[in-house]
């Protein structure tokens, strides 16, 4: 294989510290004098999908692999790319043809247990990654790499001492710092989560990342809607019994309203509280309807355990009974922040336009294929 020509290595110097509008500008004078280079297209490639843009930056490394079919490096951005737009089983054969192609190379193992991780094979991901770190022991892609996979398996431990070698050898890598926050974030390690968030933030302004930072908020409006969906319930289910069988069951019901509305709300405030301001400055950046959804909840949050308190003190049945049919809105409205992420992000939003295009192309074809059955099934009609 060649070796990359001058602009490759221009435009990758500029892409490594962040100048991504001049590295696609310079990777794309380069393609102006060879059209059909194979490095080129592979950076190009990868500076699209650092900026966000994945569904050309997809292209780009097909053009790539077009024009270079053995260059590794175009089937590790090609599976680079599918990682992010959510289509794992494409994105394990890209990196697997990488491997074949430069066994050699740790990279390639390293985003081949990406690509398996994405798919959940965990086993063999951290397989691949320990085969990766034997080709480069001090490699701090490869600590990145197990830190990912273990926080995928829920390993947060093992993740955390990942990310810590990683920012030993590389103190200022933006990836681990704020790896390590989300971690300490998964243990409620409020304050210091949000410190490390910020400083991530302002270090690299142009690549902020918002809904992360607004993690306390949308954590607590987790935790709320299972336990006020429990809460709710239980209290409901001993006022009921106090009503129809056993009368201390209503009292009990009060006491235990008060008690798990006073939980709720010190879990809130044991997050909420050591994490400032930061959060709330940031929910106004969020996308519109993950905004919307994520304010609706905190409004209808609130309500519910208002409403439970109120029954601990006045005991009005209907209002643990108000209180749980509250719920299903927190449920709904979690699917609407949801939505509202993935219409933000690019990859899943290309994602979910590639899975709603083939929804609507099943459609298309089983309508046919209805008529034509109905077609084939029709008696033959008798001449008049």
């Amino acid at each position: 294989m060649s070796t990359p020509p001058g602009a490759y290595w221009r435009a990758q110097k500029l892409a490594e510290v962040g100048h991504y509008a001049e590295a696609e500008r310079v990777a794309g004078e380069g393609l102006a004098e060879a059209p059909g280079d194979g490095w080129l297209l592979t950076l190009l490639a990868s500076v699209l999908r650092l900026r966000r843009d994945y569904a050309a930056a997809l292209t780009m490394a097909d053009a790539a692999i077009a024009a270079a079919p053995t260059l590794a490096d175009a089937h590790l951005e090609r599976a680079e790319d599918l990682i992010v737009l959510v289509r794992a089983r494409e994105a394990l054969e890209a990196a697997s043809e990488a491997v074949r192609l430069a066994p050699s190379m740790a990279s390639a193992h390293f985003v081949l247990a990406r690509a398996l991780a994405a798919g959940r094979q965990f086993d063999q991901a951290r397989a691949a990654a320990a085969h990766g770190r034997t080709l480069d022991p001090h490699s701090v892609e490869g600590l990145l790499t197990v830190a990912d996979v273990e926080r995928d398996a829920g390993h947060r431990e093992v993740a955390l001492a990942a990310a810590h070698a990683a920012l030993a050898i590389e103190p200022e890598n933006a990836y681990g710092r704020w790896l390590v926050a989300m971690l300490d974030a998964e243990k409620l390690k409020v304050r210091r989560s949000m410190r490390a968030l910020r400083e991530v933030a302002r270090d690299n302004p142009g690549r902020a990342d918002v809904v992360s930072m607004t993690w306390p908020i949308r954590g607590v409006l987790s935790g709320l809607r299972r336990g006020l969906a429990l809460s709710a319930a239980l209290v409901c289910a001993l006022t009921l019994v106090g009503a129809l069988w056993w009368e201390p069951a209503a009292a009990l019901g009060q006491v235990v309203s008060g008690v798990l509305a006073a939980a709720m709300t010190g879990f809130a405030a044991r997050v909420l509280i050591p994490a400032g301001r930061l959060p709330w400055r940031c929910l106004a950046l969020l996308p519109r309807l993950m905004r919307r959804a994520d304010t609706a909840a905190l409004a209808v949050t609130g309500a519910a355990l208002l409403l439970l308190f109120l029954y601990a003190w006045i005991a009005w049945p209907p209002l643990p009974v108000i209180a749980l049919a509250l719920t299903p809105v927190l449920w709904l409205l979690s699917l609407a922040e949801l939505l509202g992420a993935g219409l933000d992000d690019p990859g899943t939003r290309v994602a979910l336009r590639t899975w709603t295009d083939d929804l609507r192309e099943w459609w298309r074809t089983t309508k046919k294929d209805l008529r034509d059955t109905w077609k084939d099934g029709d008696p033959p009609r008798k001449n008049e």
